[in-house]
């Protein structure tokens, strides 16, 4: 970073300022003033030499009045409100803008060339003046940093003075989200990105995303470790999102808004940098697993606060949007499979306002397997169904058997280390043809689905891998764990406090397990085999369980907990206890309740 001046006993705000403009020049942005630039009025929020020349040159067939045309729709842009404008614009950015030549055939016009970034003119421009009337006087308002592509400024970045105590980055924040939407909101119109920095925090988000969805980048390429210290965080930013190629992808497939119809709730999110990277790993491994056909498409392990459901989202876009050219894949069918209805719920109040974002037709709650296998044999593409894995409870008197056997379905396991398990055997009590009680036991959810979709694809989304989820659904492509999400403020950390509960062991408990132990020996068990036994045993059962360990225990949680209350009374008086095995957990409710009873009433 360049070194900070001092002018008349100050530091120069601005310093910061060429600073951050040479890290993104380093990118590959050019740089220019925002003086330099040719306007007919300040009000002009577009380049419109920088546009014209990209339609031009991108589209030879069009006429120069063509062109000026295409211009004006762009900048005359309007809609039912400042959010439904900024929603349409970017539609026209990410798909082409209609518009009907001289020859009398519709086309889309493509504003950027997202498979060629090196055709795109890309520019960093500071101190550009934007005019807006206020009370019939004219004003103006200068955001320190805008990136345009072809013309059109597709990125806000509002800087404070990082030497300025009183200067921090929610001060940015609200530059961008009160004043430049009270002001010139005609500028955020073309503008779904902000970013914000004090030299220490850099942070990325939308222009109508509040503060606390602005967040952290802290990840470069896919194999990079994640960097977590405050100083990175601008250097990180600008090589892992604004790169050139990096930016349009971002900008592409990564910025959600709901369905049009939805526009009034203004939902924008760009992606977090684990949702981000999560997403590009889990395609690049599921089309590997489709092309070699082991039906395993990966392991995503992510902690509280990864942001899993719109991962999903963004993964399922990528699949329907960037495989298109892959015959096994084309447009895929996708079953996000949930645990409780609680989650299907949840899934559907977002994937059912998203099949503009998804762009896989219908989003479907699945009701029964009656329809989801009716639903699934009249296409052979497209669709988003959301259920819960208990219909594939395959019994002996309700088979499920095959569903469909397309090699373009693509299940998401939500929950996996729960679900979809070879050891998730369930046994359920019936009454037979003959009034008989009968215990009818059913098959592994892992072994039903593959039986129900051999060629299908699975991914598994767990906070809680275990050695059987890989097994089922291939291996850990990603990770996004509890330091990281406590470093973007997601969650709060844990603390070890170590308390000793002192055990005496009732002695002919002890003498019963030892003489346990030698009739083991002399039976022929070995030495291995015992200490094994011993271990487990003693810190499983006889250590933890020990009564006068339990007595001690439930005074020194009831000390701590009163103390705490009472030293912080502002805080959320609830706590948990957990317990090795639930016979531990019940005795020593009961010593809560011998000892405390008015914790009871």
């Amino acid at each position: 970073m360049a070194k900070l001046k001092k002018y008349n006993g100050h530091y120069c705000e601005s310093e910061y300022e060429y600073a951050f403009i040479g890290f993104l020049e380093a990118e590959g942005w050019n740089y220019i003033p925002g003086n330099h630039i040719n306007r007919i009025s300040k009000r002009d929020v577009l380049i419109a030499d920088d546009f014209k020349k990209f339609i031009a040159e991108t589209n030879p067939e069009l006429t120069e009045d063509e062109v000026t045309q295409i211009f004006d729709n762009v900048r005359l842009v309007g809609a039912e409100s400042d959010f439904s404008t900024l929603h349409k614009v970017y539609g026209w950015m990410v798909y082409g803008i209609p518009f009907t030549p001289q020859d009398g055939f519709a086309k889309m016009i493509p504003l950027i060339d997202f498979e060629n970034p090196e055709k795109n003119i890309f520019r960093v421009v500071n101190q550009f003046t934007v005019e807006y009337t206020n009370n019939g006087q004219k004003e103006n308002r200068r955001p320190d940093v805008l990136l345009f592509v072809n013309g059109m400024p597709l990125c806000v970045v509002e800087l404070k003075n990082p030497t300025d105590a009183q200067a921090t980055v929610y001060d940015a924040w609200e530059q961008i989200n009160i004043r430049y939407w009270r002001d010139i909101p005609h500028l955020l119109h073309y503008c779904p990105l902000a970013c914000i920095s004090d030299g220490v925090k850099t942070r990325l988000g939308t222009v109508r995303a509040p503060y606390e969805h602005f967040y952290a980048w802290r990840r470069v390429n896919d194999d990079d470790k994640v960097s977590t210290l405050p100083f990175a965080e601008t250097e990180t930013m600008i090589k892992g999102v604004y790169s050139p190629a990096r930016f349009l992808e971002i900008f592409r497939d990564y910025i959600y808004f709901q369905d049009s119809i939805y526009d009034s709730a203004e939902v924008e999110i760009v992606c977090r940098y684990p949702q981000f990277f999560a997403a590009r790993l889990l395609k690049q491994s599921i089309v590997h697993s489709i092309a070699t056909g082991n039906g395993k498409g990966g392991t995503y392990f992510g902690a509280t606060g990864c942001g899993k459901t719109y991962t999903m989202a963004f993964l399922a876009r990528q699949l329907a949007l960037r495989c298109s050219d892959i015959p096994q894949i084309g447009s895929p069918t996708i079953i996000l499979i949930v645990d409780r209805e609680e989650l299907q719920k949840q899934g559907a109040k977002l994937f059912t306002k998203s099949k503009e974002f998804l762009n896989l037709g219908d989003v479907s709650v699945v009701k029964n397997r009656a329809q989801l296998r009716q639903e699934l044999g009249a296409r052979q593409s497209g669709g988003f169904y959301i259920c819960t894995i208990q219909k594939f409870c395959d019994r002996e008197d309700d088979k499920i058997g095959l569903i469909n056997t397309r090699q373009n379905i693509i299940c998401f396991s939500d929950e996996a280390h729960r679900t979809q398990l070879d050891h998730s055997k369930k046994i359920q009590f019936r009454k037979d043809a003959d009034e008989n009680m009968r215990a009818m036991v059913s098959k592994p959810y892992a072994k039903v689905l593959k039986e129900a979709f051999p060629q299908a694809t699975f991914v598994g989304f767990t906070g809680t891998p275990i050695a059987e989820t890989y097994q089922t659904f291939g291996d850990e492509i990603d990770r996004y764990t509890m330091d990281q999400a406590v470093a973007d403020g997601l969650t709060v950390s844990i603390k070890y406090h170590p308390r000793i509960a002192k055990v005496l062991l009732d002695k002919n408990k002890v003498k019963e397990i030892e003489d346990y132990y030698k009739k083991c020996a002399d039976d022929g068990t070995t030495y291995d085999d015992i200490e094994a036994s011993k271990q487990a045993m003693s810190s499983m059962e006889v250590i933890l369980a020990e009564p006068s360990r339990l007595e001690r225990l439930a005074s020194d949680i009831h000390d701590h907990y009163l103390a705490s209350c009472s030293n912080d009374p502002g805080r959320i008086q609830k706590a948990m206890i957990v317990c090795s095995s639930r016979r531990i957990a019940y005795d020593l409710l009961l010593k809560f309740k011998a000892k405390y009873p008015e914790w009871f009433e």
